[in-house]
């Protein structure tokens, strides 16, 4: 199933809701499909970024309503990809609940979006030991951060006139060109958490893909969640010497302790990709970090 066979987007309009990572490569590969995309920051820097491209940009805090009136209702296609806004569980709220609260708002009093698309996370799953999880795995029990992240995607399924359909997409650990944590680490030779645990993650190419089969889907697909990770959850220790042994240094150590900020480490768990395959046809270009990061240190 590809793009082709959903319709076309040609002239028809994106709002996008935290121009980031996702949201700016969403925006460019919008403009080039032929939509009218507008796009909504907080950054000012990258408005000018999203100007240069031809996107229409709107800097504003997404959480407040100043900026209703200044994008128009009735959008074919909105992308709620607002990444947190720091200052801790607050921020956090700010950024995903009063975010999408204020999204819904605007749809509602604005005109209703045709398909809504929220980008959250997989790491609303506590599930821990290596076991392997899909969308029916319980939610119950995780982070506060996790529960932050769940009330978001409530928002959006109780909502019943701010769009014609919606969907979720849960993403695994995000990386591509500019974000590669897990490569700097190597290089610096220190890597946090344990080796022991898997990683999940998915290219921003692949999620960007997964995003343009869900709004372009026929329309009696609707009102689904899917996981978007790739096809190799895979061992960090396995990982870092890989990595190491591509750039010819040493097998970096662990530090044993979580990232910076958080309390724990990632829990260990291989998140499962079926149903987005079955239901949209999606297949990872990157299935596992090995392609991701070939791609990575070719052009570095």
């Amino acid at each position: 199933m590809t793009l082709d066979a959903h319709g076309n987007f040609l002239g028809k309009r994106l709002a996008i809701f935290g121009s980031g990572y996702i949201g700016g490569e969403l925006a460019r590969q919008g403009i080039a499909r032929g939509l009218r995309v507008t796009a909504l920051t907080r950054n000012r820097k990258t408005a000018e970024a999203l100007r240069e491209i031809g996107a229409e940009v709107v800097v504003a805090d997404l959480a407040g309503d100043d900026w209703h009136a200044r994008i128009d209702g009735g959008a074919e296609f909105a992308v709620n990809c607002v990444s947190s806004g720091g200052a801790g569980l607050e921020g956090y709220r700010r950024s995903y609940v009063d975010g999408m609260a204020s999204i819904l708002r605007w749809a509602c009093s604005r005109g209703a979006v045709g398909t809504l698309l929220y980008t959250g996370s997989t790491s609303v799953y506590p599930q821990d030991g290596g076991v392997r999880i899909d969308e029916t795995a319980s939610t119950h029990g995780g982070s506060d951060r996790a529960q932050i992240l769940l009330q978001a995607e409530a928002q959006l399924r109780a909502s019943d006139q701010a769009c014609r359909r919606w969907f979720v997409l849960r993403l695994a650990g995000i990386y591509g060109p500019g974000r590669h944590g897990l490569l700097d680490q190597v290089r610096s030779g220190e890597i946090t958490g344990r080796g022991d645990h898997r990683l999940n993650l998915v290219h921003r190419d692949d999620i960007c893909a997964a995003i343009w089969l869900a709004l372009g889907a026929p329309s009696n697909v609707a009102d689904e969640i899917f996981n978007v990770a790739d096809d190799g959850a895979a061992r960090k220790s396995d990982m870092a010497a890989w990595l190491a042994a591509r750039l010819a240094l040493p097998v970096p150590r662990f530090t044993g302790e979580p990232v910076t900020g958080r309390r724990a480490a990632a829990p260990d768990r291989i998140v499962g990709n079926g149903r987005i395959k079955r239901v949209l046809g999606w297949q990872p270009h990157y299935p596992t970090f090995r392609e991701g990061y070939e791609t990575i240190l070719s052009r570095s």
